[in-house]
């Protein structure tokens, strides 16, 4: 039996914030206080428990978050034009449109309307690009979130096989380009498994860091991966149960199935999560930043 490992990233984000502060700071002391515009179209209740959270946390460091609810019925058009004003209002620095969108708007058309300077997603096209080119803008915040993790908690990629499960241009594709990349986070040999991947174990039982995110609650049990592996666990699912809450919060991975045999994993709540409205607030900063000069 291993002594599994929680790996925080409630503890992680608190690290992040304070070295954040004094950049903030600085920029406050010339006048400049990092802003998101963040764009709601209609009333998909997990979005706005998630864009409530993102704006307690910006107004927690004393920065500019202003969520702008639009109609279910929104136009495409009508939001790319809404866009392209937000683009050239230089009060903000950060522009995000939350996920999931309404059937009748194309997420990709969107995504390329953002200016790619205030893309503190990460998500269109041009940073996808200097992303793969090992010059990154703004790295995607969860993926940015996952480096920071294992950063923080001392895990080497590097010669180690990293398998990826999922492979989604917000999480698995660019975690497969960052992991394998030459710097000091990365020189992991990456495999990128998916929906049509025909046997997932052969691949995940081989990872020494297994990375998954494939929005299938409690998928993967101890079955599925190799004694002393460390588990990045994205997924989050609320599953209804009879409990006084009356649901609980699980990832893609059965925890209790694992711990005991891998060496490492993130929890769900508090793992990926927090990290990942860490990096959004840092993108943000990142963004003033690089407009102010």
């Amino acid at each position: 039996m291993i002594d599994t490992r929680l790996l925080s990233g409630k503890d992680v984000s608190q690290a992040v914030y304070t070295t954040l502060d004094p950049r903030i700071q600085s920029l406050k002391q010339t006048g400049i206080v990092p802003s998101l515009a963040v764009i709601l179209v209609g009333d998909d209740a997990p979005s706005k428990v998630y864009v409530k959270s993102k704006s307690r946390q910006f107004a927690k460091m004393g920065l500019k978050s202003e969520t702008i609810p639009l109609p279910e019925a929104t136009s495409e058009a009508g939001l790319i034009s809404f866009i392209d004003e937000l683009n050239q209002d230089s009060s903000f620095h950060g522009i995000l449109v939350q996920l999931p969108l309404p059937a009748q708007i194309r997420s990709e058309k969107v995504i390329r309307a953002i200016s790619p300077e205030k893309d503190v997603d990460g998500f269109h096209p041009e940073n996808l690009g200097l992303l793969t080119s090992g010059q990154p803008r703004f790295i995607p915040c969860t993926p940015k979130g996952i480096l920071k993790i294992i950063s923080h908690y001392k895990i080497n990629p590097s010669g180690k096989h990293v398998v990826v499960l999922g492979r989604s241009n917000i999480v698995g594709r660019p975690m497969s380009i960052l992991l394998s990349s030459k710097n000091e986070n990365g020189n992991g040999t990456v495999t990128l498994c998916h929906s049509s991947t025909p046997d997932i174990k052969t691949f995940s039982r081989q990872a020494d860091i297994l990375i998954v995110a494939l929005g299938v609650p409690k998928l993967i049990t101890k079955t599925f991966v190799k004694k002393g592996a460390v588990i990045i666990d994205v997924g989050i699912h609320r599953i209804p149960n009879n409990s006084e809450k009356g649901y609980e919060i699980v990832g893609d991975v059965d925890r209790k199935s694992i711990e005991g045999k891998v060496s490492a994993i993130t929890p769900v709540p508090g793992g990926v999560g927090p990290m990942t409205i860490a990096m959004l607030v840092e993108n943000t900063v990142e963004a003033a930043e690089i407009q102010s000069t």
